[in-house]
């Protein structure tokens, strides 16, 4: 069921993390959208991508900042998509203040304060298959009403875990807020670069000796797909995405015609993947988990929420390892795109770029121009103010405003009968 906000002619989205590949990437599909008014993306680094209608804001996740962008833009729809699952990227403070106090700070900004009522009705958060973790007895599918069966192993899937917290709970005060949890596993693609991407990259596929994991992957289209299809319909509560069936390491590596390399001990595995990161292989905790148990999950509930996956796990491979052959013949994503704010701001609304539509009433509906034209005529009418020292004295208004250069006041003026 799609989503339509009483009273307006359209869904109001902001998108959080605007600058990151999935926000950038949400944000030029929403733009085709006609049944979108408005959308807004912030983030605290320039977008990487053209955006054509996104107004884009410099802000972090500070609530007070992004609960008054939230009121004054009536926005219906939050779509979170900030969340860091590769610790390669970022220190763990980093990754903690980003994936567990942002998203409480994104959280309080979309619910009601000091008897204000929030306009939000809709949050969708990117999560991440992390959030089950890896260990050997579990089950061969994890669906979405199961719990982690052992405690977070790793610093990334503590985050994870205290950030869906913090989302269920989000959920449970505002009942009559649509709240979307998607949890996805790896992505891969020729336009995303994670730890596990840079893995598959080398001439052979490392591993851990004696250990041939279970792994699906997702697509970068599905990704986005997924997000969009979570943007356009109403989908409460928890849903697994991931490309249908399930590889061995092994697979993984035949099908990019690479070798599978046990680079890795069974035992010492930090302590050897320390020495690797020297050499320049990074393989963080939570990769290492992976490759060592695997993971699986069940993704029909998605599916019977009415998404249809574009590609499988085996397909995702096949279309990664075609990229790999012919990389550095196609241009990459946002590749070339750089952010200037003024060339940004002089597209968006110079009238000469815009044409005798500088307001933008061209996107507005035929209710909308209606209503507008009848609160225009409401407006009481603006007193014209006759030249000075044409009127006579009966009707003389002095403001008795001192002048500019400091002399005595001098400001007569006179209003039409």
């Amino acid at each position: 069921m799609s989503t339509q906000p009483a009273g307006t002619g359209g869904r109001r989205v902001l998108i959080t993390g605007v600058s990151t590949y999935w926000g950038g990437r949400l944000a030029q599909t929403l733009e085709q959208d006609p049944d979108v008014d408005v959308i807004v993306g912030v983030s605290p680094a320039d977008p990487t991508c053209e955006l054509t209608r996104t107004e884009y804001v410099r802000v972090g996740t500070q609530h007070a900042l992004l609960k008054r962008i939230v009121q004054a833009a009536r926005i219906d729809t939050v779509i979170d998509t900030r969340l860091i699952v590769d610790s390669v990227i970022a220190s763990p403070r980093a990754a903690h203040e980003n994936n567990v106090i942002g998203t409480m700070n994104i959280l309080a900004a979309c619910g009601a304060a000091g008897g204000t009522p929030s306009p939000v009705r809709k949050v969708v958060f990117k999560s991440s298959a992390h959030y089950y973790g890896c260990e050997r007895d579990d089950p061969a599918y994890f669906t979405e009403t199961m719990r982690r069966p052992h405690a977070p192993g790793t610093m990334i899937e503590r985050d994870i875990v205290e950030a869906e917290r913090a989302v269920n709970a989000f959920a449970e005060r505002n009942p009559d807020v649509t709240v979307t949890v998607l949890r996805f596993v790896n992505g891969l693609g020729p336009d995303i670069e994670t730890s596990h991407s840079k893995a598959l990259s080398l001439p052979a596929v490392p591993s851990i000796l004696g250990f041939d994991p279970r792994y699906q992957f997702i697509g970068e289209d599905d990704i986005a797909g997924v997000l969009e299809h979570a943007a356009r319909h109403d989908l409460p509560g928890i849903y697994n995405a991931a490309g249908d069936g399930v590889l061995a390491l092994s697979e993984v590596a035949s099908l990019l015609g690479k070798p599978l390399a046990p680079i890795l001990p069974p035992w010492g595995t930090g302590i050897a993947a320390g020495v690797l990161r020297s050499a320049g292989l990074k393989i963080p905790p939570e990769m290492r988990r992976q490759l060592r148990y695997g993971r699986a999950l069940d993704n029909r509930k998605l599916k019977a929420a009415g998404y249809a996956f574009r590609a499988t796990s085996r397909e995702t491979v096949q279309a990664f390892a075609e990229h790999l052959r012919t990389r550095g013949l196609r241009p990459l994503h946002g590749e070339g795109f750089q952010y200037e704010r003024d060339v940004e701001e002089f597209l968006r609304w110079s009238p000469a770029v815009r044409g005798g539509d500088a307001l933008g009433l061209g996107r507005l509906t035929p209710d909308q121009l209606a209503e507008l034209a009848r609160a225009v005529e409401t407006l009481p009418r603006p007193t014209r103010l006759a030249p000075r020292g044409t009127v006579g004295s009966e009707s003389k208004l002095r403001t008795g405003s001192p002048s500019s250069s400091g002399g005595a006041a001098d400001s007569e003026l006179a209003a039409d009968p």
